[in-house]
């Protein structure tokens, strides 16, 4: 086992590398030399996949609520189902899921789900225009696909930054053959939160997309175009909390560092930093004995927020990332970036303890507590020891043998250059920035069977969370495997996965952000 601190995990991170549509209105059409998201070879993948004949049904409403977050925190929001995190979907694996989506936002807003990090069929992916026509105010939209790959993952929308409101929730697909053997599970979703309070999620976008007064710049720099702009994104909600005009900025932040991401720990000043859709002062809890083993199952489903999580006076043991096995590793705290899932165990002591969910380079928490006996509340911005200690990131972490890829050379290496900067906000993959109104212009091209290298080379000041659609690669040759990799500033990743889930798939930043600017590309199967 590799043993790192702060001032060392920068060098491992660095390492790493070394049929549904036509409910809609009409299916989303063919383009040449691409495969159809709902084509034949779609479906005969999926025949394929371990169905056990359950199914398990979800309705899904998106709507505006108000939100009860806890320490006298009420906001107005989206959501999922009037609550956040969303409520939680469960399944085992094979099971079918039977999910209608029922749209109730405002305005002439549309909306979609993507099922994150689940490897299924490419018409139910969730990606307006690409694998379907966007679901209208008014309007509702099925989704049916089997979830035969056991683990973590969550679902929300894939429309403009929706994902940085209350639209998400957790999936957990369990193993009927779980070899871990623990008394009881918590799910714990972490969040930035900002819509309600400050401003919006849209206000945030406005501001970061033009050039920033206070960076000595002069106002009324480029924006997005507006081809480029989601088609879900009303002009409207283009609001004008920027700081063109001169004005200090409202939200960006500045100052936030990190060594453990290399340099700027993130763009949005976030008020609060949520543990299960409470804020610290009124904190979400787990209540169990003393010495029972519980598995953790920790959601980062922020936007713009890493989080170094520990729970006060304990060790955890890592046997999960991103819903696949990797060789069990104990540690202090954890890094977790948007996007990422991590599965751990923890044998509980006797007394309260909090689970802290530090902003990395933010300089604020969450928390939540763990209760097995007698104790008062914790201070709400404590900061546990753990946080300091032992941290083993991705890039240092094994799969376990029964997930691990058999070695082979790629028949394929695409290279993935993550360009932009925070003061012209014109992040990119390959120097292009993803257009929305003409998605298949210029695509990644794979092929069914091959064995697929990605070389994620990161040209920018920032770290990105990269992840892809449909499938889970491997990072190097006996890694871990993910859908979320953290990529540091000004350095190189490669990741290796077997093009075996046709279709079109995005490839992305998992800040929501970064993403919306355009950093992001399409994935397809040839024809």
């Amino acid at each position: 086992m590799n043993s790192i601190n702060r001032r060392t995990v920068l060098a491992g991170l660095g390492a790493a590398g070394t049929g549904l549509l036509a409910a809609c209105g009409k299916d989303v059409p063919d383009t040449p030399s691409l495969l159809s998201p709902n084509g034949s070879q779609v479906a005969r993948v999926d025949r394929k996949r371990g169905a056990t004949g359950r199914v398990r049904s979800l309705n899904v409403t998106a709507a505006a609520t108000t939100l009860d977050l806890g320490g006298g925190v009420r906001v107005k929001s989206w959501a999922f189902s009037g609550q956040v995190p969303g409520k939680e979907l469960r399944v085992s694996a094979g099971d079918t899921i039977a999910a209608e989506l029922s749209n109730q936002l405002p305005g002439s807003t549309t909306t979609s789900i993507h099922w994150h990090g689940i490897s299924l069929r490419g018409d139910m992916d969730g990606v307006p225009p690409v694998t379907q026509t966007p679901v209208r105010p008014g309007s509702s939209f099925p989704y049916r696909f089997v979830a035969d790959k056991p683990g973590t993952y969550f679902f929300h929308p894939h429309v403009g930054i929706q994902v940085d409101r209350a639209m998400y929730a957790p999936l957990i697909v369990e193993d009927p053959k779980e070899p871990l053997s623990y008394d009881d599970e918590w799910v714990v979703v972490l969040d930035d939160w900002l819509d309600g309070v400050t401003g919006t999620p849209d206000d945030v976008f406005a501001e970061l997309s033009h050039r920033m007064s206070g960076m000595g710049m002069k106002g009324g720099g480029p924006r997005r175009p507006a081809s480029s702009r989601h088609p879900s994104v009303p002009a409207s909600q283009s609001a004008s909390a920027s700081s063109g005009d001169g004005a200090s900025p409202r939200f960006r932040l500045s100052g936030a560092a990190s060594p453990l991401l290399g340099r700027d720990a993130g763009d949005v000043n976030y008020p609060y930093h949520l543990i299960n859709g409470r804020v610290s002062t009124d904190p979400d809890g787990y209540t169990g004995k003393p010495g029972s083993r519980v598995r953790l199952r920790i959601i980062n489903a922020g936007a713009d927020t890493a989080y170094r999580v520990a729970l006060g006076g304990h060790k955890l043991t890592i046997t999960h990332t991103d819903g696949f096995p990797v060789e069990h590793e104990e540690v202090d705290a954890l890094l977790v970036a948007m996007g990422e899932r991590y599965d751990v165990l923890v044998t509980l002591d006797d007394g309260v303890f909090p689970l802290v969910a530090l902003a990395e380079g933010k300089d604020v928490s969450g928390m939540a507590l763990v209760r097995t006996g007698s104790g008062g509340l914790p201070d709400p911005a404590v900061r546990p020891g753990e946080l300091d200690g032992r941290i083993v990131t991705a890039g240092q972490l094994r799969a376990s043998d029964d997930v691990r890829l058999e070695a082979k050379d790629p028949d394929l290496v695409l290279r993935i250059k993550l360009t932009g900067s925070m003061g012209a906000y014109d992040w990119a993959i390959n120097g292009r920035r993803f257009d929305m109104a003409d998605p298949t212009s210029n695509p990644l091209l794979v092929q069914e069977g091959q064995r697929v290298k990605l070389e994620f080379v990161n040209a920018t000041n920032m770290w990105h969370p990269m992840h892809l659609h449909g499938h889970t690669y491997q990072l190097g040759d006996t890694g871990p495997r993910k859908d979320t990799t953290i990529v540091l500033p000004r350095s190189k990743v490669s990741v290796v996965f077997d093009a075996d889930n046709p279709g079109q798939w995005m490839l992305h930043c998992h800040n929501a952000y970064h993403s919306e600017a355009g950093m992001m590309a399409l994935m397809a199967y040839g024809a």
